[in-house]
């Protein structure tokens, strides 16, 4: 899932059509396609899959019909669209989902609507590729008709319309989800809309609580950003909020976190400064927090992401990995996977650029262990700089 912020974009989604490119894209002619596709694969063997993911091949043709036109664009045209995903806006971003003790789990996210000049056609877009992927993969759609007339008004706000997510297990179907905007009827009737769709689901009662735990400081500060539906075949399907803390520290996460039953606060803010290199402000780019909701709890999440942005708070990727597999070895994880990963993705040093490594976070559950995830962008169209030292500080200049 990515966690880009609109804020911190060159540009807006849909406000212009700039073009970046990257070493790569203008001295070959590799398409888009090409580019990801290779990733994929790359990255699939450094987590120990065969065949792309489940051994049917599916996982690759399903990311090229998910971009549809946008696979045979070629990189040195720059992207399609000034997407929302990736911060260099390619519509695509990888993922590895790390448990102690269980195999490393490979996922990926695209942005089927990737070509589209207005936010109505990429919806549209989007959901003709959703359910070109259900009827290949036999899953139902109804979840995200139960809400259609929410996500997709006729004429829509925000900065995305639909992504398409897969996570690839072994021996198991992929799991499928979609990420929808609360914001498409606006940013002000974004927790309107939130409260709405968690009672279409049955979660009607768990609004008063994550209004007043998770969106305490008004929404240019505690900013609803997604929600996501797991589509297919999940042993427990979840109903998802993202809600954006901009300016805030770990200690505040941490008590929001306490909505989870349990103790994980103290666990998450520790993430926190580990993840963001020191205990300061998060004054850049904002922490992320996930709510997930169950059957198994109506009321009250059964699941909590903290999602740390690293690459705003990391001088550069060299850094963030180091970070990365600091966390992971204090789960009792395979951090060697991080390093099969980056050469998996590219051929560059770590320290010529920062933003590869995009994401980690910490996923803690009422019934499963906790989970690391790491988030890797392409780098399809531009390489980011390293960030300047009080920068990467992640305090309060």
């Amino acid at each position: 899932m990515a966690l880009s912020n609109p804020r911190h974009h060159p540009q807006h989604p849909y406000s212009a059509r700039g073009k970046t490119t990257s070493a790569e894209a203008v001295t070959t002619a590799v398409t888009l396609g090409e580019h990801v596709r290779g990733q994929l694969r790359r990255l699939c063997d450094a987590a120990g899959f065969t065949d792309s993911g489940d051994g049917s091949g599916l996982p690759l043709l399903d990311l090229l019909d998910l971009l549809g036109p946008a696979a045979r664009r070629p990189l040195r045209a720059g992207p399609p669209s000034p997407s929302f995903v990736c911060d260099d806006h390619s519509p695509v971003e990888f993922s590895l989902a790390f448990t102690a003790g269980s195999p490393v789990a490979v996922r990926l996210l695209v942005e089927p609507g990737c070509t589209a000049t207005t936010l109505e056609e990429n919806g549209r877009l989007g959901l003709r590729a959703l359910r070109t992927l259900a009827a290949r993969r036999g899953f139902s759609t109804e979840p995200v008709r139960r809400v259609e007339d929410l996500f997709f008004p006729p004429v829509m706000h925000g900065s995305f319309a639909l992504w398409c997510a897969m996570d690839l297990r072994r021996d198991l179907p992929a799991g499928i989800k979609v990420y929808v905007n609360p914001q498409a009827h606006g940013r002000a009737r974004s927790a309107q809309v939130t409260e709405e769709a968690l009672s279409r689901f049955g979660f009607g009662r768990a609004w008063p609580a994550l209004r007043e735990r998770a969106l305490p400081r008004g929404a240019d500060r505690d900013e609803i950003l997604f929600a996501a539906l797991d589509l297919g075949e999940w042993h427990t399907p979840r109903v998802k909020v993202y809600v954006a803390h901009h300016d805030v520290t770990a200690a505040e996460v941490q008590t929001l976190s306490r909505l989870l039953p349990g103790e994980p606060g103290e666990q998450v803010g520790a993430f926190c400064c580990a993840a963001g290199g020191g205990p300061g402000r998060f004054a850049h780019r904002p922490l992320v927090s996930c709510l997930s909701y169950t059957e198994r709890d109506l009321e009250r999440p059964s699941g909590y992401t903290v999602h740390v942005p690293v690459r705003d708070y990391a001088r550069d990727d060299g850094v963030a990995r180091e970070r990365a597999r600091a966390v992971l070895r204090r789960y009792g994880m395979d951090a060697d996977v991080v390093d099969r990963a980056w050469a998996a993705m590219t051929s560059r040093h770590p320290s010529d650029g920062v933003g590869l490594i995009a994401y980690v976070s910490l996923v803690l559950s009422t019934w499963q262990p906790p989970r690391v995830n790491v988030y890797f962008s392409p780098e399809a169209y531009e390489v980011r700089p390293p960030c300047a030292p009080d920068r990467a500080a992640g305090r309060v200049g």
